[in-house]
C-alpha cells in the first residue's frame, strides 16, 4: 500500500500510538527507530557492542520529512519511505528518548542502503 511522506499506514499508526506516531520530521530528516542485532561470528559467539561498534546501524523508517530545498528553491524529496529498513551511519543520528523509546533523526545522506526483505 503506497503513503505519502511524512505519513503511516494504519498498522503502522496501531504500532507507534503515542507521541512517537504523531512526530513528522522537517526538511530532509527522517525518524528512525533501531532496530536491535546482536553481532555474532561465523562459529556463532556473540560479540559484545564494543567489538561491532563501528558498522553501520539498522532501523526501521517510522516517517519522514518532505525533502530538502535545493539552491534554486525547488523541493527534493527524499527517497526513503516509512516502513522501510535501512542501513545508517552510526555517528549521523541525534538521539532522541520518547516515551522511553530511542529514537533517532537523521539526514537521508547518512542512509547507506534500504534493506529488501
Amino acid at each position: 500500500m503506497a503513503h505519502s511522506k511524512g505519513q503511516t499506514t494504519q498498522g503502522e499508526d496501531r504500532a507507534h500510538a503515542g507521541l512517537l506516531g504523531k512526530l513528522t520530521p522537517v526538511g530532509g530528516r527522517i525518524l528512525i527507530e533501531p532496530v536491535e542485532e546482536q553481532a555474532t561470528t561465523v562459529s556463532g559467539i556473540v560479540l559484545p557492542d564494543t567489538m561491532s561498534k563501528d558498522k553501520p546501524q539498522k532501523g526501521r523508517v517510522v516517517a519522514v520529512g518532505p525533502g530538502k530545498m535545493t539552491d534554486d528553491g525547488k523541493l527534493m524529496p527524499i527517497s526513503i519511505k516509512a516502513g522501510d529498513v535501512v542501513l545508517y551511519t552510526k555517528y549521523g543520528p541525534t538521539e532522541v528518548k520518547i516515551e522511553g523509546k530511542e529514537i533517532f533523526f537523521i539526514e537521508e545522506s547518512d542512509v547507506l542502503a534500504i534493506v529488501n526483505q
